[in-house]
Order: structure tokens, then C-alpha cells, then sequence
């Protein structure tokens, strides 16, 4: 029986970075980092929030942290206790990830004993705007007990600062602090409202950025002291009258309660649970890990809009600028197609919603159509750098062509319209934009084909691959496959034209000449060369791959001279050599299954995996769904593991070169679901039927979880010899 906690005891300073990660509660809107609530900037506390972004100077553009409204510490006879300035005699925190509450408990020793602050918090899913927390402080002797807290504008950023000016004011009785960001003006509200159960004097200090309230008590022996914050945040973006809704939200939270909001925000986790929990008998390990992974994709969905969608670390903070990569639709859409399909709709409407930005982006290189941004922010907006890794020997920055090269991207945007579609049944996607979305995005292929003098079929040359190690290569698998995908359903989107409403159909036929497109893209798909498997039935990744140098990754790891050596690059020591950084033609042969032989697909699964460093949290997943396909569930066990227990662990990439990439990893969340719903469990759907196909690992007696098929709930039963698909309704 899982507890649905993840705990930890004692205190080490070098672990803040990670249990910020591994403690994260979220709600979609915002997300706070697991960190304590005395921690300044130093401690890298993060309220994170989605689709608001600001630049500083020359450096990235990244998501904003909002003024910290959880800020608190105390004081006893004169001295602060507070980490890590003072070691604790005894330390504990909790994330009950069943509900999404954060909890501590510390413990320092005075001269009058022993005091101890235990504290909970959370972001609440029934109102995404709402912050609660509950602070108790108790001590073993008397003495004068300050607590000081309040709203600390003085963030953490990782290129800031990114509010110019804060502009404190209290208005009755309630703390506001507003941030006006460097680039555009945008502003961020907090209000922070406190209520005590016990007599007290308080005196509100402004220090620089931080708004306080300093409560002095005459602190009794053996007594608990309680306060119970209430904090909002909106911005600008949200509504006009944000300053108003933020003040109206903390003195609504004040009136109802700290149980009554408690209350509400467990209940909604409850909701959630409903649907998407994965029941395993028979271990622990997996069980604990993929609901984990289930809560965090839980604490980023964004429920609270129609037009965003996930950045690539999700809330955790400003890695990786904040922006929407491949991630989305490859390794979390699935989660939210079987368990929530409203939201895995937001997040193509999102890639809709910025279709102008990627025909921008394909215009500047020259190309037609639509080249999606690998690293995108509002309105499409590719956020990717020049210069995206810093060499560690030299300090200089490193030229890479992610940005650039990675064409693959628009057809990782196809794949998820089409894939919500065929799943969900529903094609008014395509009327709301998504058909003209995979019309640009087939234009954009069709403009990079090359056609040899004396050939007779097409090839994409001068790419990067999800194998980012190998930057410029020809004709590499997975991208040219997925190329011929797009082809595949322009062509389809154009059968389907008058099945639309008539008015997109109307305007798409006025817009584009559809029978010269339909005979364009028929002769590109039926051309576009896809390497095919040699006679040992290996297929070759990208032209020339085979004549690399074939190193041992051992070996290879005994060359770095750096701890955070970047591998790829121009002179990355495993750009010569046959070593990939993720899951590249495995990628494909997942994706594509059906049309190789299980020999393909276990040749290339076992020449492959030995080569692979899984230097992304995105390469373990795949390797474990197709070694499922492969009916080896029990080498699929430690990668699906790996997977799911990548944010518990902590043990991921910290650096790329000389640039902090720590945070979550969704897409890892994401992977770990879709192995065990789609691989173990064999979920798939044919011909409009929702079917199972298991391949449970041996120690795996009891599989159960519900999935939502066009537009009905079902509930899967698996044993190790019985397999049962029950229609519950409508969801």
C-alpha cells in the first residue's frame, strides 16, 4: 500500500538544488520550488510562473520568478534560526504528492532548549492564483519570539534581475508587492495576508525589496505559536484588473479559512486521481515512481487557459529559458490524451496559436511554410541561442546549430495534431487551425528536399537529429521519417477538407491550390529516401555513421579532461565517434513499429542501446517502449525505472558545459506513463476499438489504470493471465 509521501531526513547543504526539484509543488499556473522558507536568493526559491517573460541585457529571455510571498524566519532571545546559517539537531520535509502539499519540520537547539518551526504549504488546484501555507513555531523555554515574514521581492534569477522597480504598499493590513519587469513593463502582483491565533504586536519593516511583518511574542514554555498565510499572484497578462483580483483573492482565502482552502485543493487532487492513477502489485519501486511522475505532470498542466503549453522543466524554474520544446508532444501529450484530453488540446492549440511565429522563423531562412522554434516562448518566438553551450576549458561560448538544425521539430507539432485527432476522434482541432498548422509545416519539408542529379527519390541533408551530439549530418533517420509522417497527413488533412466546417473549408481551398499540393506531397512521401536495415539489419542513423569511430562508452567517458565537457559540439570527444547522446533511430522504430520486422526492431534496439549514453532524461523511455515491442519487458524494467524515478533521484544532467540545466524532468514523467500504459500494459486503439496487448514484467501480478477514448472512460484490469477492457461511460 503506497503512503504517497517522499521524505527525507536530515540536512545537507548540498542537496538544495535538488529537493528544490524533488520537493516542487504546482498547480499549472505557477510552480514553488521545495524550498524552505527562509531561504534567500542564495537557495534558489522559485515561485515560477507560466507563459510571462522578460530580458535582461544581452542574456536569455527567461520565464519569470515572482516575489517570494512564502518568506518567513524566526528569531529567539535576540538570534535567527534559520538554514543553513545555524545546523539543526534534526531536520525533516515531505511532499505528500497525493495532494500536492510541501511539509517541514526543524529543529534547533537555544540556550533555553530546544525550538522548532514545522510548516505546510501548498499551491492550490481549485483556484491556480492561491498560495497557502500554515507555520508553527514552539519552543522549551520562554524567551522574546520574533517571526518575521512577509514578501521577499529580492528573487532568484538565473539571468536577471528581472523586475527593475518593486513598488511595496499595505493596504488593509495586507502586503502587496509589484514587480515591473526590464523589457516590456509587464507587472506581477503578490499580496500576502497573515493570520494568527494568539496575541501579538506587529510592525511592518519595508528592507529594500523585502515587505515584512516583524510579530513579537513573549513566548510561553511548551506552547505552539500558529500563523496561516494566504498569498495571490497575478499579473498583467492575466486581466486588466489583476491588483484588484490579487487584494479580492487573499481577503476571499482569510474569510473561507485555511481548512475550507485546504479542503478544496485536496479535493480537487482527489478529482484528478480518479482518473489517472496507475495501480502495480508486486512493486513498490514502480508503483511510488510512476505516480510521482504522474503528480508532476498533474502540477503542470495548464488548466487555467485555452493558449500555453509545457515548457521543457517544466515549473521547476528558469532552465532551459522556460520554453516549449519537442518534449510536449512526444513525451507528456499522451499522459493527457488518456487522462485529461481538454488539456492535451491547449497544448496544440498553443502550437496553433503561434503558427505566424514559425512561418516567421522559416521565412528568415529563407524556406516557405512553417519551421517551428526548438525553444519556444509567446507567439512562437525561438528563444534558442547561437551559442547554446559554453566551453569549459576556454570559458567562451560554443557555436551550436540547434536552433537551426533541428527541422524536426514542425514535424513533432504534425505528429501530436494528428495523434490527438485519431485518439480523441476529434477533428474540429483541424478547423480551429490545425489542418492549415500540418498544410505549413508539409510546405516547410517540401522546400528543404534535395534531389541528387541522377537519383530518383529526395533527401534532407544538413540536420540534427533528437541525437544532438552529431550536429550537420545527412539524411538522418528519424528526421526524414518523420518528414514523410507530415507528408502523409497533409495528404490525409486533404481528403478530409469537406469534412470540416464549411467556412475553414471554404478559406483552405481559396488559400491553397489542394490538388497540386495533394500530388506534390504524394510524390515527396512516396520518394523521401528512409535509410533502410543493411544486411545485418542495422539501419544506419545518418550517412556515414557506420564509418565513425565505434568506441565503448567507457572508453569514451575516460577521455573527458572536465566534468562538464560538453560530448557534441566541434570538438566534443563523441562527435568522431558512434556514440549518441539519446534514443534517435530507436525514436523511430517506436514510433513506427508496424512496418519492421521484430528482427529490425530488436537488431537495432541491441547495436544501438550499448552506444547510447542516455545523456537526456528523453532517451530512456523510448528504448524501454520498443524493448517492450521487442517482448523483452524485463530489459524495458531498468530504463522505465529510470524514467520514472528521475526528479527522486536527482542524479540528472546538472550542467551542459558551464550553463545550470537542473529542474524537473516532465518529459521523463512522461515517458515513465506512456511505458507503462502503452508498453507494459500494451494500450493501444485499432480501427476505433481501445485494446491491450500486455507484456508485464514478471514480478508485475496486478496492473489497473483508467484511460479516456474518444470521449469514454475505461477501466483496464491486467494479470500476469487475464486482460479485461470495461467501458465505465462517458468521462
Amino acid at each position: 500500500m503506497m503512503n504517497w509521501k517522499l521524505e527525507e531526513e536530515g540536512y545537507d547543504v548540498d542537496k538544495i538544488a535538488t529537493n528544490g526539484n524533488k520537493f516542487l509543488v504546482g498547480n499549472g499556473y505557477l510552480g514553488i520550488r521545495g524550498t524552505l522558507q527562509e531561504y534567500g536568493r542564495e537557495e534558489f526559491p522559485a515561485i515560477n510562473l507560466a507563459g510571462i517573460y522578460d530580458r535582461v541585457g544581452d542574456a536569455w529571455r527567461e520565464p519569470l520568478n515572482a516575489p517570494n510571498g512564502l518568506y518567513t524566519y524566526i528569531e529567539l532571545n535576540g538570534t535567527e534560526y534559520r538554514l543553513p546559517q545555524i545546523s539543526p539537531t534534526n531536520h525533516h520535509v515531505a511532499l505528500d504528492y497525493r495532494h500536492g502539499i510541501f511539509h517541514r519540520e526543524t529543529t534547533w537547539e537555544t540556550p533555553v532548549g530546544k525550538v522548532t518551526v514545522k510548516a505546510e504549504r501548498f499551491a492550490s488546484l481549485k483556484d491556480k492564483h492561491l498560495i497557502a501555507m500554515k507555520y508553527i513555531v514552539s519552543s522549551e523555554g520562554e524567551g522574546v519570539l520574533r517571526l518575521v515574514t512577509g514578501i521577499d521581492g529580492d528573487v532568484w534569477d538565473i539571468n536577471g534581475p528581472h523586475y527593475d522597480y518593486i513598488l511595496p504598499q499595505v493596504e488593509q493590513g495586507i502586503l502587496k508587492e509589484i514587480g515591473v519587469t526590464h523589457e516590456s513593463g509587464d507587472q506581477v502582483c503578490v499580496c500576502e495576508a497573515a493570520v494568527e491565533d494568539f496575541p501579538m504586536e506587529i510592525k511592518i519593516s519595508d528592507e529594500g525589496r523585502k515587505l515584512l511583518r516583524v510579530i513579537t511574542i513573549q513566548a510561553k514554555a511548551g506552547i505552539s505559536y500558529t500563523i496561516y498565510k494566504y498569498i495571490s499572484v497575478y499579473t498583467s497578462k492575466d486581466r486588466a484588473d489583476f491588483k484588484e483580483l490579487a487584494l479580492e483573492l487573499v481577503q476571499k482565502a482569510q474569510t473561507e479559512g485555511y481548512a475550507t482552502v485546504k479542503r478544496l485543493h485536496t479535493e480537487e487532487w482527489e478529482k484528478k486521481w480518479k482518473v489517472s492513477e496507475v495501480v502495480i502489485e508486486g512493486d513498490d519501486a514502480a508503483l511510488e515512481g510512476l505516480n510521482y511522475s504522474i503528480y508532476h505532470l498533474h502540477c503542470i498542466a495548464p488548466r487555467h487557459t485555452s493558449y500555453l503549453s509545457i515548457a521543457a522543466r517544466g515549473l521547476s524554474g528558469q532552465t532551459y529559458k522556460g520554453a516549449v520544446f519537442w518534449d510536449t508532444e512526444m513525451f507528456m501529450l499522451d499522459f493527457f490524451l488518456h487522462t485529461e484530453p481538454t488539456v492535451a488540446k491547449t497544448l496544440l492549440k498553443y502550437r496553433v496559436d503561434t503558427l505566424e511565429g514559425a512561418r516567421k522563423k522559416a521565412r528568415s531562412y529563407g524556406f516557405d511554410g512553417a519551421f517551428y522554434a526548438w525553444e519556444s516562448q509567446e507567439g512562437g518566438f525561438d528563444a534558442c541561442s547561437d551559442y547554446n553551450v559554453t566551453d569549459v576549458f576556454t570559458g567562451r561560448p560554443m557555436r551550436t546549430y540547434f536552433k537551426d538544425k533541428q527541422i524536426h521539430i514542425s514535424s513533432a507539432v504534425v505528429y501530436g495534431i494528428m495523434r490527438y485527432v485519431d485518439y480523441t476522434g476529434d477533428c474540429v482541432i483541424l478547423s480551429e487551425g490545425g489542418a492549415k498548422v500540418i498544410l505549413e509545416c508539409a510546405a516547410f519539408y517540401y522546400d528543404l528536399l534535395v534531389k541528387k542529379v541522377h537519383a530518383d527519390h529526395y533527401e534532407l541533408h544538413d540536420v540534427i537529429g533528437p541525437d544532438e551530439y552529431h550536429e550537420r549530418v545527412n539524411n538522418n533517420a528519424y528526421t526524414n521519417r518523420m518528414a514523410k509522417y507530415t507528408f502523409d497527413s497533409a495528404i490525409r488533412v486533404i481528403g478530409l477538407i469537406d469534412k470540416l466546417d464549411q467556412a475553414t473549408a471554404e478559406k483552405l481551398k481559396d488559400q491553397y491550390d489542394l490538388s497540386r499540393l495533394y500530388s506534390r506531397y504524394s510524390d515527396a512521401a512516396a520518394k523521401l529516401y528512409i535509410p533502410q536495415p543493411d544486411e545485418k539489419g542495422i539501419i544506419e542513423q545518418f550517412d556515414g555513421y557506420r564509418n565513425l569511430e565505434d568506441v565503448s562508452l567507457q572508453e569514451l567517458r575516460g577521455r573527458l579532461l572536465h566534468e562538464k565537457e560538453y560530448w557534441g559540439g566541434a570538438y566534443g570527444i563523441a562527435t568522431h565517434t558512434k556514440i549518441i547522446k539519446q534514443a534517435d533511430v530507436v525514436t523511430m522504430l517506436n514510433l513506427f513499429s508496424s512496418d519492421y520486422r521484430k528482427e529490425i526492431l530488436l537488431n537495432n534496439w541491441e547495436y544501438y542501446e550499448k552506444r547510447t549514453e542516455h545523456g537526456s532524461s528523453l532517451s530512456a523511455c523510448m528504448y524501454a517502449m520498443l524493448a517492450c515491442k521487442c517482448g523483452m519487458p524485463e530489459r524495458a524494467y531498468s530504463l522505465f525505472l529510470k524514467s520514472a524515478t528521475e526528479d527522486i533521484r536527482g542524479e540528472g544532467k546538472q550542467w551542459a558545459g558551464l550553463v545550470y540545466i537542473g529542474g524537473t524532468h516532465p518529459a521523463a514523467s512522461g515517458g515513465a506513463y506512456m511505458t507503462a500504459v502503452e508498453g507494459f500494459a500494451g494500450i493501444h486503439h485499432e480501427k476505433g476499438v481501445l485494446t491491450a496487448d500486455p507484456k508485464l514484467p514478471a514480478h508485475w501480478t496486478h496492473f489497473t489504470c483508467k484511460v479516456i477514448y474518444r470521449g469514454d472512460l475505461y477501466h483496464v484490469n491486467i494479470t500476469q493471465d487475464k486482460t479485461e477492457i470495461t467501458k465505465l461511460g462517458r468521462a
